[in-house]
């Protein structure tokens, strides 16, 4: 079993995934703490319905924000976490914290990576005309979505998809993969070869994917 550290700034739907998986035994793993730097968030209320122990930081607190990192870094470790989580952290690591938890920072994004970092990924993915989209999870490192890539979903993009439908279909995916992921480190699978992530013992996907279906050879 592996010690969770989980950070949130929204509502916190990954976080339940992973409290639902936990808690139907399909993970072998403890959430030690839930920590946000917003008290007002729905997150922090679902940690509290599950008895996990929650924190408030604030970046206005300290004096720089690695002052910051730094004081989170002291809360994760004294809670004996092996794995931190970033469950919808809208702020940027400083190299301070990653360094701390080198290959032991997970993230989700919701674009296949590397297209689409950043922001705002599933209007972007829609106005570009992609066929498809996804989610990925992918190990922190000191860029911006930047990370080993660890296990991605794959959703088509459909022509009148909006932003916010292509989202709730990503999301979906994310609940699926976020908790896999970390089942991953759990078990021992992951073994980091520079940007490859290999994981051990996973079957190779076969086949393809179009989108729209390829008719000429049927």
């Amino acid at each position: 079993m592996i010690n969770l550290g989980i950070l949130v700034s929204g509502s916190g739907t990954n976080l339940q995934a992973i409290i639902d998986c936990i808690e139907a035994k399909q993970l072998a793993a403890k959430i030690k703490i839930v920590i946000s730097n917003n008290a007002n968030v729905y997150a922090i209320e679902r940690a509290k319905k599950h008895y996990i122990p929650t924190f408030i930081i604030q970046d206005s607190h300290f004096p720089a924000r690695e002052d910051c990192d730094k004081h989170l870094v002291e809360i994760l470790k004294s809670h004996s976490v092996d794995l931190v989580i970033l469950a919808g952290f809208m702020r940027l690591l400083t190299p301070a914290f990653i360094k701390a938890f080198p290959l032991k920072i997970l993230n989700i994004h919701p674009a296949l990576l590397p297209a689409f970092p950043g922001l705002h990924v599933q209007e972007k993915a829609v106005e570009y005309g992609v066929k498809f989209s996804g989610c990925t999870v992918h190990m922190v490192d000191e860029g911006v979505d930047t990370g080993p890539i660890v296990i991605q979903a794959v959703v088509p993009v459909h022509e009148d998809d909006t932003e916010e439908a292509l989202a709730k279909r990503i999301l979906k995916e994310e609940h699926r993969i976020y908790p896999q992921a970390i089942k991953f480190f759990a078990e021992g699978r992951i073994e980091v070869k520079g940007r490859k992530v290999i994981i051990k013992g996973c079957r190779k996907i076969e086949g393809a994917l179009e989108n729209p279906k390829v008719e000429i050879f049927e």
